[in-house]
């Protein structure tokens, strides 16, 4: 009888030892040592140069860099280009050189404006330079005032009073005179460009599920932002210049300061056309740029701009540094730059100046050190030091687009109407594009793959054969109706998570299950959930985590209804709560967790079983699986996944924990799960075309499965696991 009582004690103790309190791998309001409940990172962090172990290994490096950036900005895979029905008038005559008036459509009915300054008296091809004018007040039609330029005048920072007072026109002119077509464009919202302002003056711009403009969540869905536009247009001033005769296509250079310089390095990272670049006070590991055109999900993540500028190696690149965030240019950042030029075997083309004793500028310092830089590599024969000369600059009548001859947009043309027009435009484009990708045949996978496939691979940072060696920590083993159950933490790279393992040997492999709960999710109540217990005496080990943001993540287990989000300048002002800040720099939580399911796969198969098998159920747990799937190759075999009907397109907040920027631009879940394929998949859903036309198309055994309801695919995972 003391015998029965003392069985019954230790059956009720092991019962409770397996309740929400007793699964815990932590004491009590103790939250995981994870790096990533750390501060977010921002603009503002440290960005280190990220190197290559050896030359051969840079192509595949910049390609990634280059990938990131086109898909930050939503250009991978790049828009239709519409004809730019460029229009050129109202020639201003000078001594040795011409301007003239541009614009054209970037997109239709969009333009961007600019001044083309031309060589006076010679004849062609000529180099073709892109001078994009940054963040100066007025832009193109910038004007530093007698104040500013008696000081700089003093300081010996500028040559000339009109030189240091229009700088932009200043660089044009001399490039001008040394044989160079140039190009100065208005970003967005400066000078000429009237149609969009440069960043929005009320919170949630036209933040709504249809007609939407930049700023709204179902733009950042799309990844459709500002710093996209300003890309565009410059890609397609590039166009422009090609369309004119007398341009050296081999001879197409881009130079800008500060906002400009983000321009410049962009553009040279990801246009092969470009030449030689000379980004200006803007490279460094420092602050990476404050604006919204400056900003783009995933852009720097694993990267910043020192990355972003070596993308152009081993062509020509110029640097300049100042007394700003890139005064430690010459020993952070550059020595990595000069390492992988060296290492290219192309060390010459690298070219930096370190005038620190000077602010923020574009100075005529700094200019000259450019002039020497095209004229090097662009071998326009000019004895150095090159000094730049006096000039009349343009007045401002002299230097709009817009005249009487050639009106202003007005009325739809310009505000709201129009952002809510081009986004339109942009999105019928990419539908259009997406439907063209999606494949019929076999031989149309592989670019299918490239694209789609490409994108969720960055979007989602990590696949399973990145996964570096995890390490698991036992905390408690306890008994539940014959079963062993140990609790435990899973180790990875700064992550951890509480993890609990059901069963003994895993003969038949091992199964992880992914809930919306976490690891509690494997349990009814206080006992574990029958098909849970069914599973592992027919001899699978089953695995389950708390992804971040939930179980012991979450302190008094409260459920995590929204995503951290990081705000410039404390939030203050409507573009300062622009998102990019934040996806700019961190991972979304749908990501993180991602990763969470990657580390699990990766500890279920350090344990020697190589038969591993996913579950993944639950309105954000089935997408969170599907999206680890696609990641994980052929380690995993049987995939189970009910969606509850969950669509990234559905999301209205930033801040949602299941918001990815870009996800519905690339075919929703149903794109994720067709990157699963071929692969043996049960999925709980009445409708997903693509997966379907993706299964056809690689015509293999391994199939889908197609269950009606949640209960239907239940049924068929216990079917599945008994046989």
């Amino acid at each position: 009888m003391m015998r029965y009582c003392l069985t019954c004690l230790l059956w009720i103790a092991c019962t409770i030892a397996a309740s929400a309190d007793g699964l815990r791998a932590l004491p009590e309001a103790t939250r995981p040592a994870d790096r990533r409940l750390g501060e977010l990172r921002n603009l503002n962090s440290y960005f280190p140069f990220k190197p290559v172990e050896d030359p051969e290994a840079w192509p595949q490096r910049r390609a990634e860099i280059q990938r990131r950036i086109l898909l930050s900005q939503g250009l991978w895979p790049m828009p239709s280009k519409p004809d730019l029905n460029a229009v050129i008038h109202g020639r201003v005559e000078r001594d040795d050189y011409v301007v003239d008036r541009v614009y054209f459509e970037s997109i239709p009915g969009h333009f961007v404006t600019g001044s083309l300054y031309r060589p006076k008296g010679k004849s062609g091809p000529f180099p073709a330079i892109l001078s994009p004018h940054g963040h100066w007040s007025d832009g193109r039609f910038y004007d530093a005032g007698e104040a500013q330029i008696r000081a700089d005048l003093a300081s010996g920072a500028e040559r000339f009073a009109v030189g240091g007072r229009f700088p932009i026109q200043a660089r044009a002119v001399q490039l001008a005179r040394m044989g160079c077509l140039v190009f100065v464009y208005d970003m967005t919202g400066n000078a000429d460009s009237i149609q969009i302002g440069h960043r929005p003056d009320k919170a949630a711009h036209l933040d709504r599920a249809t007609d939407w403009g930049f700023f709204s969540a179902q733009a950042e869905l799309r990844l459709q932002n500002m710093m996209g536009l300003q890309t565009w247009n410059s890609i397609r001033a590039v166009d422009f210049m090609l369309e004119l005769d007398e341009t050296d296509p081999t001879r197409i250079g881009v130079t800008g300061a500060s906002g400009g310089g983000t321009q410049s390095m962009i553009l040279g990272a990801i246009d092969d056309r470009i030449a030689a670049a000379m980004p200006c006070v803007m490279v460094s590991t420092s602050m990476q740029g404050g604006c919204t055109c400056e900003n783009a999900p995933y852009m720097r993540i694993d990267q910043g701009n020192v990355d972003i500028a070596a993308a152009i190696a081993p062509r020509p690149l110029g640097l300049t540094a100042a007394d700003d965030w890139t005064v430690e240019l010459e020993t952070k950042g550059y020595p990595d730059l000069r390492q992988l030029y060296t290492d290219l075997g192309h060390k010459d083309r690298l070219t930096a100046a370190f005038h620190l004793h000077f602010k923020h500028n574009y100075n005529h310092v700094n200019r000259a050190v450019m002039y020497a830089f095209f004229n090097r590599h662009f071998q326009l024969g000019f004895k150095e030091p090159i000094l730049e000369q006096d000039y009349v600059p343009l007045s401002r009548s002299e230097a709009t687009v817009w005249t009487d001859e050639h009106p202003a947009p007005r009325g739809d043309a310009i505000g709201d109407p129009h952002e809510v027009r081009i986004l339109q435009l942009a999105t019928e484009d990419s539908r259009r594009q997406m439907d063209a990708l999606i494949p019929t045949t076999n031989d149309q996978l592989e670019e299918y793959q490239r694209v789609v496939g490409g994108a969720w691979e960055t979007i989602l940072g990590r696949r399973l054969d990145q996964v570096q060696a995890t390490s698991f920590h036992q905390v408690k083993a306890i008994k539940q109706e014959g079963l062993s159950i140990t609790v435990g933490l899973l180790d990875h790279a700064g992550e951890q998570l509480p993890i609990v393992e059901v069963g003994d040997s895993g003969a038949k492999g091992t199964i992880v299950w992914i809930t919306d709960e976490g690891k509690q999710g494997l349990w009814d109540g206080d006992r574990l959930n029958p098909l849970v217990a069914k599973i592992a005496r027919a001899g699978y080990r089953v695995v389950s985590v708390d992804l971040i943001g939930q179980g012991e993540f979450v302190s008094g287990g409260e459920s995590l209804d929204t995503q951290r989000m990081w705000y410039q300048r404390g939030g203050e002002q409507a573009w300062h709560r622009f998102a990019g800040y934040t996806y700019g720099y961190n991972h979304p939580l749908f990501v993180q967790r991602v990763h969470d399911v990657l580390s699990a796969i990766q500890h279920a198969t350090s344990t020697g079983n190589r038969h591993i098998h996913l579950v993944g159920i639950g309105d954000h747990a089935g997408a969170i699986a599907a999206a680890a799937r696609s990641q994980a190759g052929d380690a995993v075999g049987r995939t189970f996944i009910d969606l509850k009907g969950f669509r990234f397109a559905s999301l209205q907040r930033q801040d949602d924990p299941m918001f990815v920027p870009g996800a519905v631009k690339y075919l929703d879940v149903d794109g994720l799960l067709s990157l699963c394929v071929p692969g043996a998949l049960d999925i709980v859903s009445p409708d997903l075309p693509i997966v379907d036309r993706v299964q056809r198309a690689s015509g293999t055994s391994k199939g889908v499965r197609w269950h009606q309801t949640g209960e239907e695919l239940l049924s068929a995972i216990g079917d599945w696991a008994v046989r």
